[in-house]
């Protein structure tokens, strides 16, 4: 369970140290210190990623498809099956973090918090410590949030990221760290979704950039719309709102922060984005572990890129 660019062996947060419960040992009641686990959960409405740490470190991501129907017990299931993967249980699991867009399913998860008697920081407008600058602030997705955090605590600011999933977002963070806004496209999966579903003879592809803009086959042709055309909205709305938010915070555009987050920022023609600073798949998971440490009792995260 080992993420992109990262060891078991390289924490990915530094910290100071952290609290540890005690717990029974082997033979005569002896004992040893267990470093503090902590769950954090990303709900969107494709998948469900979950990030064990240790001690503010990323041992790796779990991912499964969201399903909003299902039950506490299926969720619970879903949880202790993702977490043995990596040769633990959820009575393992100090705390959990939790980013949703599925109101079924965050309810789903404060039951088994609640069973399992671990603490849950739910991830919402109010409880993200960063202040919301937008005309209707509760209609906000925790994970837009969540990134913005993570972003400010992280690479500074003024920020933009951009979360390539389901949709495309762009959260924008102000020099203060405050939310100020961003955009929403369609994502590119659902865009090659819809042109496969909706066409009589055009059939799904693979993500791959073609090495030419004019296809000689169907295909080829396929790909060079949606993965160059893609490239295109891309460019185009990162420069857009990196100037606007550079001339809202009176710097210059280079001086706005660029991080690519979500499920295809690790995919090669994501690399042909221009002006991107970092790309950060985990960056909403480490978002989750800075808003546990921050507003869930435990020692604030001493976080930095090295």
């Amino acid at each position: 369970m080992v993420p992109h660019g990262a060891s078991r062996d390289d924490p990915i947060l530094a910290e100071h140290p952290t609290p540890t419960r005690r717990r029974g040992g082997l033979g005569g009641g002896a004992a040893r210190m267990i470093e503090v686990m902590l769950l954090a959960i990303d709900i969107g409405n494709s998948n469900v990623t979950l990030g064990l740490f240790r001690a503010g470190a990323l041992l790796g991501t779990r991912r499964a498809r969201t399903d909003p129907r299902a039950t506490p017990d299926e969720v619970e299931q879903l949880l202790s099956g993702l977490v043995a993967l990596e040769g633990l249980a959820l009575t393992d699991i100090d705390g959990f973090s939790l980013a949703s867009v599925v109101p079924s399913l965050t309810a789903a998860v404060e039951v088994v918090a609640e069973r399992r008697g671990r603490g849950l920081v739910v991830a919402t407008n109010g409880s993200i410590p960063i202040a919301v600058r937008v005309d209707r602030p509760d209609e906000v997705g925790a994970d837009r949030l969540v990134n913005v955090l993570a972003a400010a605590r992280l690479y500074g600011t003024p920020a933009v990221v951009m979360d390539l999933g389901t949709a495309t977002t762009l959260e924008c963070a102000a020099a203060d760290g405050a939310y100020v806004g961003g955009a929403i496209a369609p994502g590119l999966e659902v865009g090659m979704e819809a042109l496969a579903a909706h066409t009589a003879k055009l059939p799904r592809i693979e993500l791959r950039t073609p090495d030419r803009a004019i296809g000689r086959n169907t295909v080829a042709a396929m790909q060079a719309g949606t993965i160059l055309g893609y490239q295109a909205l891309a460019n185009g709305l990162l420069e857009c709102v990196r100037a606007e938010l550079a001339e809202m915070t009176g710097v210059s555009p280079p001086e706005v922060k660029a991080i690519l987050t979500g499920g295809l920022a690790a995919g090669p023609w994501a690399r042909a984005i221009r002006g991107v600073d970092a790309i950060d798949p985990e960056l909403t998971l480490k978002g989750l572990a800075i808003l546990h440490a921050e507003v869930g009792g435990g020692e604030p995260l001493e976080l930095g890129l090295s």
